[in-house]
Parts: C-alpha cells; structure tokens; sequence
C-alpha cells in the first residue's frame, strides 16, 4: 500500500459532490438541465433519430442540439500546468471513433470536472487517486444496429475497426479516465435502470474507504433506436400518447399508459470531504448512504410491495446515520408504469410513516422520459440540487391521481416546484432483474 492511501482500519471517510455536469432531453449543460425541471419542462417529443411512423410509439426524449466536438470555453490542464491543454471534450476523430452514449458521458464528465475546480489542483495530488466509475445500460446499440445492416449489405470488409471501441460500455470511463488522466480504480456498472444509482454509490464507498480521494461517477445512455423503442413497444411498456408527447410521462397519474425511453447522461465529481474543504470547493451536497438490494422476485416487475426498493431505501437510511424524519425529499425511480409507481409510493409511505406530512415525493421522469442507464444519476441530481437551491422539482402531467397512489397519502409535488430548505433527500433507482440502489444526499 503506498504511503498517500489510507489504511482500510481507519474510520470512513466523508464524501462529498463538488462538481456537476449534466447532457439531458431538457438541457445540455447542468444549469439548463435544473432550470427545466423546475420550470416543470418536457423535453419529451417525437422521434427525430430514425422514422417511426411503422411503430405504435412515436416519441421519446431526445437531447436536442448537441455539440460533442464544441472547443471548451476555457482549456483544461489535467495533466498539470504546463501540460498539453484539453480543449474539446471529444477531437472530431473522437466522434466517430465513440458511440453515442460515449459523446454524452464525456461531455458530461468535462462539465462536471471544470464545474468542481479541481483542475487548478492537479499539481497538487496524485492522478492514482482519481478514478472513475461510470456506468451504462444496453452499451452502444444504434452502433450496433447500424453496423449490422452496413455488414449485411457489404460484407466483413465494410466493418469499422472502431466497431467494439463504439459499443463496449466501459469505454465511456476508459475514455474519461484518458481524458482526465485519471489511474485510479476504473470500472464500469450495467444493472438496468439502476445502474447509475449503483455506480454513485460504489464509487461514494471506494472514496469513503480510502481507494481514491476524488471519483468522476454516474451514468450515460442513448438507446433511441428502433429496436429498443420496438421491442419495449411489444413488452407493452411505452406510452402510446403520441398526439401529445409532452403529456405523454405523467408518473402517478390515472391516465398514465407507459414510460418514455429518454437518452442522456448525468456525472458526478465525488470527492473526501477534508481534501475538498483544503483547497476550498465548492460543496453542493454530501453522500451520506447507500443501499442496494435485490428482489429475487421477478425479472421485469417490482416484487409486491416493493419489499427489495423498502429494504433499499432503509439500508441507504440506516449508513446514513439520519432517521426518516430528516429526509425531505424522496426523488422517486417513477417510470409512469402502471404498476411501478403505485408499489413504488407504497413503499415510500411504509419507510416515512413517520413523516409524510413533511415529505415531498416528484418523479423527474415526467419530463426527461427514462434514461435506462443514467435514470439513477438523473434521480440523482434532481435530490441533490434539491438540497443545493431549496426548491423540490415537480411531477408533471400529474392531473388525476392514481387513487392507489392517494392512499399512500404522499405529497407527490404536482406540476409546480415547491421552494423549501431540504436538508436531506433519498434518490431511488431500480432495474429490470429485480435489481434497487437507493442513495441519500444531506447538506453539508
């Protein structure tokens, strides 16, 4: 063990966020993607990626005028002073070498990485003690796509040799780690919709016992495509509210038919709290726990009760050391299913018994859609700036609540933010496999 790397006997170290970086359906910047969700803005639309008029389903929430090779308003430095600066987040090579879902996570990661100073830093700790830990779903699936019917229609020949670099998930922390000239622990989550909630909270718990002092983490997606939007379409899980694409994520509500397939991706910059406060940073929120359980119950839906997401959300409370009644927001996984949400609140209302008249509930979904591999990181943010500007963003579209949900007797934010100090807040996040992260956030 080197001399700078703490001993696995002392005590856990604190972990806090200083830095945010955000690519979403509402915003491509961090700051657009929060003053959309609490402007309770839709980023939900029509297809534009591929024509999907043969499709029941016509709509999804795509991120809009995105720039992966725009220079960097100011050039970075990772490698310290004097170094060859950074000035794109991604070279025009790079976009083609890299998938989709690779653009938007490090895109999002240099945001996140400027947003937190380190960069003025750098000479004054060790790249071995930054890592990352950034996860994805389904991996690069319209590269896959596409590169199936280019073979199909000219053969092996016409195969990119850039083809497994495109489409291997954990190429999006390799290329951040390069970028970022992070030699850390480096590694990449894929556990359906929790994914992301699973890469904060195991990346929080390599910084809390020693093996790094700062983590880039959270999570990217882009599975826009006609296969994914097909073969959800046949498992009946979209939403067929094509006339009104904006409407169409309504979590809790009556009318709700289906979730909406978003892409995006939402990162981190976790960082040991003393290591941040001795150079001065910015502190937007602290991790304070994180839970993760499995159902062992069903492959695609919640098992009854949502007994793993209570379990979750209890272990999450519990290495936090905070009781029920210090959370004031539970950023909700509500996907708009109509079975999810409803066993989802009751399992929130059976954890806060005790405070569901001082809790608030909203699913952000409503507005990005579900962005698969980064749902959990996204839920994340929305409970972190929650914290940071005193305000719970809304669930929109919520018109005629589920009498199922009324009954759990939560607040569930209905279509205008609430401004009010939030101390504490819960993020959930659970996938297909029966798979639950929940983490919770505290100021500072």
């Amino acid at each position: 063990m080197s001399s700078n790397s703490p001993s696995l006997t002392q005590p856990r170290r604190r972990v806090v966020i200083t830095g945010i970086g955000a690519v979403t359906p509402v915003g491509n910047t961090a700051p657009s993607t929060w003053s959309a969700l609490a402007a309770g803005k839709s980023g939900i639309a029509r297809i534009t990626r591929f024509d999907p008029t043969a499709c029941n389903v016509h709509i999804a929430g795509e991120v809009k005028g995105f720039e992966p090779a725009k220079p960097l308003a100011t050039p970075l430095h990772p490698r310290g002073p004097g170094s060859e600066p950074l000035t794109h987040a991604l070279s025009p090579k790079d976009v083609k070498k890299f998938g989709r879902f690779t653009h938007l996570g490090t895109v999002a990661a240099i945001e996140a990485y400027t947003d937190s100073g380190l960069d003025a830093h750098r000479a004054s700790f060790s790249p071995e003690r930054m890592g990352v830990n950034l996860g994805v779903g389904l991996g690069g699936l319209p590269e896959m796509e596409a590169m199936h019917d280019t073979w199909k229609a000219g053969g092996y020949r016409k195969i990119s040799p850039f083809f497994i670099i495109q489409i291997a998930p954990n190429l999006l922390a390799g290329q951040v780690s390069l970028q970022l000239d992070a030699r850390g622990p480096n590694m990449s989550v894929a556990s359906a919709c929790a994914t992301s909630g699973h890469a904060i909270g195991e990346a929080t718990a390599a910084v809390a016992r020693g093996d790094a002092d700062v983590m880039v983490a959270g999570g990217a997606e882009s599975t826009v495509t006609p296969l994914a939007i097909g073969a959800f379409a046949q498992m009946r899980a979209l939403s067929q509210r094509n006339d009104a694409p904006e409407q169409a994520s309504r979590p809790y509500d009556a009318d709700r038919d289906g979730f909406v397939l978003g892409e995006g991706a939402i990162v981190f910059i976790l960082e040991e709290y003393e290591h941040a406060v001795k150079r001065g940073a910015r502190i937007y929120a602290e991790v304070r726990g994180y839970g993760a359980t499995a159902d062992a119950y069903h492959l695609s839906s919640l098992a009854p009760e949502a007994e793993g997401s209570a379990r979750a959300m209890k272990l999450a409370l519990e290495r936090s050391g905070l009781k029920a009644t210090d959370i004031d927001y539970v950023s909700a996984h509500a996907t708009s299913t109509p079975g999810g949400d409803g066993e989802e609140a009751a399992a929130i209302a059976t954890v806060f018994a005790e405070n569901k008249a001082n809790l608030h509930v909203s699913g952000v979904k409503s507005m990005t859609g579900h962005l698969l591999g980064g749902a959990g990181a996204m839920g994340t943010f929305a409970a972190v700036m929650a914290i940071h500007e005193g305000l719970v963003p809304p669930t929109i579209n919520l018109q005629n609540i589920d009498p199922a949900c009324a009954a759990t007797g939560l607040n569930f934010t209905p279509n205008v933010a609430v401004r009010k100090p939030v101390r504490a807040a819960l993020a959930n996040s659970f996938g297909f496999g029966g798979t639950n992260a929940s983490i919770v956030v505290a100021k500072v």
